[in-house]
């Protein structure tokens, strides 16, 4: 049996909670990779939430394609990695789109908490929400060499 998740195992782990990591191309030096909250329904786009105007925001204006990996931090370990075009840069709304990635990562109590104490919308004047289409997966799940007899 294959390490490499089924199109529904894959889409259900990326629509889980983890943190992302995003590599972005940036000439003359190695890709910018770092850290970020995101969200995914299966069969959708992924997005996330930046500041258009730090070196990742700056960054997302000049490339077409991105590059987001997913991993389980624990045994069994498993990934989900997606590469693929933006689809959208456009200004953040707080109730569509910071509220909601807060909440996903925080819980509603301590999400609605995050908003207040770093100011809401007011203060993200810069914020953007990038929309990616997920056209190419590498994926690997450990948890499957259980079952091929290999240990997990």
């Amino acid at each position: 049996m294959s390490l490499t998740m089924t199109k529904a195992e894959r889409e259900a782990f990326l629509a889980d909670v983890h943190i992302g990591v995003i590599s972005l191309a940036e000439a003359g030096r190695g890709p910018l990779t770092v850290p970020i909250w995101y969200g995914y329904e299966p069969g959708g786009e992924l997005w996330f939430v930046t500041d258009g105007n730090s070196r990742k925001g700056c960054l997302l204006y000049e490339v077409q394609r991105v590059s987001v990996c997913v991993q389980a931090e624990k045994p069994p370990y498993k990934y989900v990695s997606v590469e693929g075009p933006i689809t959208s840069i456009s200004p953040t709304d707080l109730e569509r789109d910071l509220r909601p990635l807060a909440r996903r990562y925080l819980g509603s109590e301590l999400g609605d908490r995050y908003i207040r104490a770093t100011g809401g919308a007011e203060t993200r004047v810069n914020s953007i929400v990038v929309r990616v289409r997920p056209e190419r997966w590498l994926t690997t799940d450990y948890g499957k060499r259980s079952s091929m007899g290999v240990g997990g």
